[in-house]
């Protein structure tokens, strides 16, 4: 095989994959074997197009060939006949030139958004919600999915393969939610994709700073959704809130791949094409929301204060504070809590903020969470107390396990001694 062929191949099955296996989904109703049949295609194509050439349409040669492979299947249970020969005659109605046929179902949007709703589904752990949601709409191996998330392949491999048969053993039917369950559930498919995110642009563990593959495969997912689900205020929000933050990616690390703080990057290399693109839809979204925003708009909303600032200085932390209100109380967390108490730093002085850290010491929550010290340390040297800010920097570092995060708490620890 020509390193050309084997290129093209994987760029189709990234591509094609999700779309392969959320209409095989609808025809088996198993995302096991939906998957397994859509390999099955895959390895079909690796043996057939290095000598036959990539067809001009992909896409439709691999859904022919898992379609006739599903109808093998079903032919051998007896208890799905009639199902055979729904499938047979929607497969002799098309041309018999595969390469020449369309690429997608009519319902193939639909049966993406279904797979989107099955891979997240509030049965399955957020980890292995995330390990499934990448593998089946992101078109990542195992490998890639570990490698990712700093697990062994063979957790990530476990995750997949327990999730299709919680998903199996619990009958999780292949269909879009409604009514108030499509609310419950879409919060859970939000929640996984920002996952995903937020893993990749501050890597929870590891010698780097950030992940970009995994805020990609994050804002792809994202956009889909979008489409599939245009008259959704949360999932405009959501993707706005990744857009903007996804701009600054360039201007996060150094030319050693240290982390450089949001007051000190260069903003000439955030990416404007993503800043327009999330102020775009964030205008979508508050559209659609009225004036109940939920917490995916009001933090894209947060982030598009920032962008919309030219420089540091610029930044209208009083209105981020009042944003950060309004989250507090449609969305209340200890995380959130943190944050504002930023916000009020940045806004009012340290001592607004510190007011509200020293409440959240206490929470359990937090009591291992590095970036309350590491915010707390900033307070303080604000405030000119630069032994304790020193304190706090030392024991944010020591509960970080990112590397690159370690090394910027320490040189903020070391730099306290300097201050007068």
């Amino acid at each position: 095989m020509t390193l050309d062929t084997h290129r093209a191949i994987e760029a189709v099955w990234r591509i094609e994959s999700p779309r392969l296996i959320a209409g095989l989904a609808r025809l088996v109703r198993d995302v096991g074997t939906a998957e397994e049949l859509a390999q099955d295609a895959l390895v079909a194509a690796l043996e057939q197009w290095p000598a036959q050439g990539v067809p001009d349409n992909p896409g439709a040669w691999l859904m022919t060939t898992a379609k006739r492979r599903a109808i093998d299947q079903i032919r051998r249970n007896e208890t799905l006949r009639r199902k055979v020969e729904e499938v047979g005659r929607d497969l002799e109605e098309t041309s018999p030139d595969v390469g020449a046929m369309v690429a997608e179902d009519d319902g193939i949007g639909d049966d993406l958004l279904r797979l989107v709703f099955v891979a997240c589904h509030p049965v399955l752990s957020t980890e292995a919600r995330a390990a499934l949601t990448l593998r089946l709409l992101g078109g990542l191996t195992t490998d890639e999915i570990a490698r990712a998330f700093l697990v062994p392949e063979t957790t990530v491999a476990q995750r997949i393969v327990r999730a299709k048969k919680t998903l199996a053993g619990a009958k999780v039917p292949f269909e879009v939610p409604r009514g108030d369950e499509l609310a419950t559930r879409l919060s859970s498919v939000l929640e996984v994709i920002y996952l995903i995110f937020n893993e990749g642009y501050s890597a929870t563990a590891g010698d780097d700073w950030m992940r970009p593959g995994l805020c990609e495969d994050a804002l792809r997912l994202g956009r889909v959704l979008a489409r599939l689900t245009p008259r959704e205020p949360e999932v405009h929000g959501l993707v706005a809130l990744m857009e903007i933050q996804a701009s600054r990616s360039a201007a996060r690390t150094g030319p050693g791949g240290e982390p450089i703080l949001l007051a000190d990057q260069n903003r000439a290399r955030w990416d404007q094409l993503l800043i327009r693109r999330g102020l775009a839809a964030l205008e979508r979204a508050e559209a659609l929301a009225g004036g109940e925003p939920g917490p995916y708009v009001l933090q894209a909303a947060i982030s598009a204060c920032h962008a919309r600032a030219r420089r540091f200085a610029d930044t209208d932390w009083e209105r981020i504070a009042r944003l950060y209100d309004r989250l507090a109380e449609t969305s209340p967390s200890p995380v959130v809590e943190l944050n504002r108490a930023v916000a009020l730093t940045m806004a009012y002085g340290p001592e607004a903020g510190l007011e509200l850290l020293d409440q959240l010491t206490a929470l359990p929550a937090l009591s291992g969470y590095h970036l309350l010290p590491s915010v707390r340390g900033d307070f303080l040297v604000r405030l000119g107390r630069h032994a304790e800010a020193r304190a706090e920097f030392e024991r944010a570092a020591s509960m970080t396990r990112n590397e690159r995060e370690r090394t910027l708490l320490l040189d903020r620890a070391a730099a306290c001694v300097t201050l007068p």
